[in-house]
């Protein structure tokens, strides 16, 4: 079998425990009846903690997905629900579970700058190598989005600075491309280059990091790139 057709193979597989519980958890649904599975769900995306501490305790599964594969802890890091998050996480749902569009808990989390969260995860052994829809890693939208803090706290893991995603855009190229070259993404970027971002990873039509923020005209970050060794 050719790696591309195992790498297929592979993921299929993966999800095929998920798309069968989400089978089984729309079937509750159409029948009109409830299922612990349904209401731990709704619990979580309304932060109905204590809903959610009754089903736990009452031996729920904690990872049950509705039909976009998500689980109730991607719900809740989706809805901003902190308590249902941090409840869910120490009872033990899984950080890496990957949604029908490739969201993680960890990932979306990054992405939508929920650094408390992050912190919650982050001793739970988030899963590094996993990307999202876009082929990215958690840094690269958080920088893209100027979420210094969140970045401060990705920065604690082995998170990979040069990763390049499915745009031939790594977290620098985002932050300087997609950002206005304000404080936030001034910070972004010199937290960046100090752990270890190269300046000079350019993007798929040869252009750099510094030649974009000065076409941009964005001279603090630039004087940033340039002092790290950027050209």
């Amino acid at each position: 079998m050719h790696s591309h057709g195992m790498s297929a193979w592979y993921r299929r597989s993966k999800l095929l425990p998920k798309v069968m519980m989400a089978i089984i958890t729309l079937a509750g649904v159409a029948s009109g009846q409830s299922s612990p599975g349904r209401e731990l769900l709704q619990a979580a995306e309304h932060g109905d903690v204590a809903t959610m501490k009754r089903l736990i305790a009452a031996g729920a599964l904690l990872d049950p997905v509705d039909q976009r594969l998500r689980t109730p802890l991607l719900i809740a890091v989706e809805k901003g629900q902190y308590e249902a998050v941090a409840l869910l996480i120490q009872a033990g749902a899984d950080i890496n579970a990957q949604a029908e569009n490739m969201d993680t808990p960890w990932l979306l989390a990054g992405a939508l700058g929920q650094t408390e969260m992050l912190r919650l995860m982050i001793p739970k052994r988030p899963d590094l190598s996993l990307r999202n829809r876009f082929g990215g890693n958690s840094l690269i939208p958080a920088c893209e989005r100027g979420h210094v803090d969140t970045v401060k706290v990705l920065l604690t893991t082995k998170i990979d600075v040069n990763h390049v995603n499915n745009l031939g855009w790594t977290c620098l190229l985002e932050a300087v491309i997609i950002g206005d070259g304000g404080p936030r993404y001034r910070d972004v970027t010199k937290l960046v280059l100090a752990a270890g971002a190269n300046p000079n990873i350019a993007d798929r039509d040869g252009v750099s990091p510094l030649t974009h923020a000065m076409r941009k005209g964005q001279h603090d970050v630039a004087d940033l790139i340039k002092a790290a060794g950027g050209q």
